[in-house]
């Protein structure tokens, strides 16, 4: 899977900013743009990450390929 990352040096914190347009509200950042982007995709891998609540019985679960 390939998502775009968008990194953006932010002056007035003195680093870098990631955001995934694909993934809302999946961000991060870091000093650098290196450790910005190792950071965002620790982001993005969370933010896949399967959930674990516990469903109901009569809970339909689907699985969809993109």
């Amino acid at each position: 899977m390939h998502v775009r990352v968008i990194i953006k040096y932010d002056q007035e914190t003195d680093s870098f900013s990631a955001v995934c347009p694909e993934l809302p509200g999946c961000t991060s950042c870091g000093d650098t743009e290196a450790e910005a982007m190792e950071n965002v995709k620790e982001a993005i891998a969370l933010y896949l990450e399967p959930d674990t609540h516990a469903l109901s019985p009569d809970a339909k679960v689907y699985e969809v390929a993109i």
